[in-house]
């Protein structure tokens, strides 16, 4: 029997992993027992730059254009070929792969999705995948910033097969020296605004949740300006280190873009509407249209999200009904806060 045989007959390694044979040597798993299921995959990570160079990507303006749209392309091809990229990872018939960006002040936040039905995960597709475009972002801008870093990159979550749903812990630290830190002051502000993604509007209501919350001792990350196309992604990002607190504004309509409640409502373990539904009766004082916001409130963990309006008016109506709840709310969520 050669040594390939032996190492495909002799199951698990005397160490328990099973990508090692009997002889300590690396393998490739035989996945041919297991079950075809379907099988998703979500990884993040960021490109950390300058704040001008977050300008010039968001308004097209860098020397290379197209920036996000041909990250996003590479994204996708490197994850069809992560089995050629990665030597021990299965070649996998991905159904699908996305990939999208967000921004803040200095960073452009990376999420990608994987799919595939078959008998082994795709983790390592999505994360190639994130990798893969944070360095074509950084090809794409580092004759502007060639300090231009790439950080955090991690799998976020995994579904299918026999260990079902696993998500990445919401209170694991961001490993990142600059990563907002843990606590019951700790705030996310996501923009849901495919113009102000697309740096053809600009954003004022953002900033001005980003105020009102350091006025009231939140350490604040954001604003994390997103297309609303983008907003699942935005929000799984935000809550990445377990803020106490992220406050979304824009996309709570009807519109057939709008999908802040949509993508908000999955990370839910309860929904608070009696909030939700004070937020829009606050906003019928000013106009009528505020009865057709969708907008949600509830936890995740043990972080409050509140969706607010993309209007000024409408953040400025929300900020006012959570202003003499707001430390009571996070502090009952994180466990501490008087029954009274």
């Amino acid at each position: 029997m050669n040594d390939s045989s032996a190492a495909h007959s002799s199951g698990s390694s005397s160490t328990g992993l099973s990508h090692l044979d009997s002889d300590g040597r690396a393998r490739m798993v035989d996945v041919s027992g297991k079950s075809e299921t379907t099988r998703t995959a979500v990884a993040a990570g960021s490109l950390r730059t300058t704040r001008d160079v977050i300008a010039l990507v968001r308004a097209d303006g860098m020397p290379k254009a197209d920036v996000l749209s041909t990250a996003r392309i590479a994204g996708i091809a490197g994850a069809k070929r992560t089995s050629d990229l990665i030597p021990l990872c299965h070649p996998l018939p991905l159904s699908s792969v996305a990939v999208s960006f967000g921004f803040t002040d200095d960073t452009i936040t990376i999420e990608a999705t994987a799919v595939t039905t078959g008998r082994t995960g795709v983790e390592m597709e999505a994360l190639t995948a994130v990798s893969i475009a944070g360095l074509t972002l950084h090809d794409m801008v580092k004759a502007v910033d060639p300090a231009a870093s790439i950080e955090s990159v991690r799998l976020i979550r995994k579904e299918g097969g026999k260990r079902g749903v696993w998500t990445r812990d919401d209170h694991q630290p961001d490993t990142s020296s600059t990563a907002t830190p843990l606590g019951d002051r700790t705030a996310v502000v996501v923009v849901a605004s495919t113009g102000g993604a697309a740096g053809t509007r600009e954003d004022t209501t953002g900033p001005r949740i980003v105020s009102w919350l350091g006025d009231r001792g939140f350490d604040v990350r954001g604003p994390l300006v997103v297309a609303d196309a983008d907003v699942a992604a935005g929000l799984r990002d935000a809550l990445t280190g377990g803020p106490a607190l992220i406050i979304s504004t824009g996309g709570t309509g009807v519109s057939p873009t709008d999908a802040t409640p949509d993508a908000t409502r999955p990370l839910l373990d309860r929904e608070l509407p009696g909030v939700a539904e004070e937020i829009r009766r606050t906003g019928l004082a000013a106009t009528v249209h505020a009865s057709i916001s969708r907008g949600l409130v509830g936890v995740a963990g043990k972080t409050v999200i509140v969706n607010l309006p993309g209007s000024p008016g409408g953040v400025k109506d929300g900020l006012t009904v959570l202003d003499p709840i707001v430390d009571h709310l996070v502090a009952q969520v994180r466990g501490g806060g008087a029954h009274e």
